[in-house]
């Protein structure tokens, strides 16, 4: 819309030729019909269909339309009209393919030039509305160009979230199968087998009861073991979201793709994960920041190795005096694996939250 709408301003020549008077009111009145057709035609054009042509016929029909009234006027009216011409380059390159467009842009430009050389040299109407004409063509077909291709891949990402999401579960369809297949099948079996036994042999019957009490407790395990799996934050899974969410908030994001190759306890690394996405859901939410950056050290301590996640921003900070709710409960997660939480001001500008958990088994609350 920025694009599009800077170039109304060539619409001052024909509103103040219109303005001053030097035509009959017959001719103004039709001037004035004539212009606001014009850019009825035009905001039309380049809004409906600068990403989506839906139909041709009606979007050639629509442009032949814009360029004639654009001759017209600009021929009746003389040279304060001229400037009609670049909406029609305009135009041309936003809503007009590639291969037309490349032809059809020199060819408005001509003739522009040739309407205008009634009243003006050829070289003047070169160096003044020429160049402008033929140029901003271009680079309107390379904004929309621009535009189709941030569609497909918002497009792509949405297809690319939805597959990981059915892969996602398949995943979980699979494990359920693989864990409870098996034991449910020994449950109904050993179930059919206790109530024919019943009658006649009670002690036996009794005995594969317990067999059935034992396979099904330990199918109860599997299943909270696999359950404590997914709801296990992962810090590949945190910089995934991490970037996905920086680029939705139109913060720019210095975050590794990969998390570091050596890695805490399970325990240890879902405590920097949780304060990996606190850190980030802050920043997006009240930081109003430009820029973050999240970033992994190892370091060496008396207490042994430790693990360092940083995240930073340039946006309008806090002073790190009274946390809140989100930042007291992730320092009573991250203490809990023998680590600890610093946040205050950044060197320069903005936030700074740093989280540090031991590679190694650590007991609870060892210093770090």
């Amino acid at each position: 819309m920025a694009w599009i709408s800077v170039w109304l301003i060539f619409l001052s020549s024909p509103i103040k030729d219109l303005a001053d008077g030097r035509h009959t009111v017959r001719a103004t009145v039709l001037g004035s019909l004539g212009l606001a057709v014009f850019v009825a035609c035009y905001l039309i054009l380049v809004f409906r269909y600068t990403t989506k042509v839906l139909d041709r016929g009606r979007l050639y029909a629509a442009f032949g339309l814009l360029l004639l009234l654009a001759a017209v006027l600009s021929f009746s009216f003389g040279d304060p009209w001229l400037g009609l011409f670049v909406y029609v380059s305009v135009s041309a390159g936003v809503v007009l393919s590639l291969r037309a467009s490349v032809w059809i842009i020199p060819g408005v430009t001509l003739l522009m030039i040739l309407i205008g050389l009634r009243d003006d040299g050829l070289g003047d109407l070169i160096t003044s509305l020429g160049l402008i004409t033929f140029m901003v063509g271009y680079a309107m077909s390379g904004v929309r160009q621009l535009i189709r291709t941030m569609i497909q891949l918002r497009q792509a990402r949405a297809t690319v979230a939805q597959l990981a999401a059915n892969e996602e579960r398949l995943r979980l369809a699979r494990d359920l199968h693989d864990l409870l297949g098996h034991s449910l099948s020994l449950i109904t079996l050993k179930s059919e087998l206790a109530g024919r036994m019943l009658p006649d042999h009670p002690d036996k019957a009794a005995k594969e009861v317990a067999d059935i009490e034992r396979v099904s407790r330990q199918a109860l395990v599997d299943v909270r073991e696999a359950v404590s799996g997914y709801r296990r934050r992962t810090l590949a899974g945190e910089l995934a979201g991490a970037r996905t969410a920086l680029a939705a908030a139109g913060i720019e994001g210095d975050v590794p793709l990969e998390p570091p190759a050596e890695l805490p306890a399970e325990e240890a690394e879902a405590a920097l994960a949780w304060a990996l996405r606190e850190a980030v859901t802050n920043v997006v939410r009240h930081s109003s920041a430009r820029h973050c950056t999240v970033a992994f050290a190892a370091r060496q301590t008396l207490a042994g190795p430790l693990l360092e996640l940083s995240v930073e921003d340039d946006g309008v900070g806090g002073s790190g005096a009274a946390a809140g709710n989100g930042l007291t409960g992730l320092a009573e997660r991250v203490e809990a694996v023998g680590g600890a939480l610093e946040t205050g001001p950044a060197a320069r500008r903005g936030f700074r939250l740093a989280a540090r958990v031991p590679l190694a088994e650590a007991p609870v609350g060892s210093p770090s």
